[in-house]
């Protein structure tokens, strides 16, 4: 059985970089892009097991690129984490509506995004802390 995969996209590689590096440690595969448009043409090409989108990107933002998967049979049931610094109520209202299965705000524990992982995709956490 080959190790869930997870797309990140998010247009900081410091941001990407972290969280290759956990999930990767959490024993997943993991993908990358930096801006919405080829995060889309990602999922659509890989349909990974989950996504884990910034919001405030280039091309398309994360709600917009949630919104177009959602509305594909295809990638409607992938589960998406947003993990942004939006952290107003409306922005997290926005993440809901458009269909994220979580909304994390940065700064963010590496801890809390791999439990949030583990816990949809219904997956045991590495005994790593």
């Amino acid at each position: 059985m080959r190790p869930k995969q997870i797309l990140v996209v998010d247009d900081t590689p410091d941001i990407v970089h972290f969280l290759v590096v956990r999930l990767r440690s959490e024993g997943f595969d993991t993908i990358t892009a930096f801006n919405g448009f080829d995060g889309l043409e990602i999922v659509k090409r890989e349909k990974p097991d989950l996504v884990i989108l910034d919001v405030m990107m280039p091309q398309l933002n994360g709600f917009q690129v949630c919104r177009k998967m959602k509305e594909d049979e295809e990638l409607k049931d992938i589960p998406v984490i947003f993990l942004t610094a939006k952290d107003q109520p409306s922005d997290k209202f926005w993440g809901e509506e458009v269909g994220a299965a979580a909304y994390l705000t940065k700064p963010v524990d590496p801890r809390v995004v791999a439990q949030k992982v583990h816990e949809l995709m219904g997956t045991e956490t590495a005994a790593r802390q």
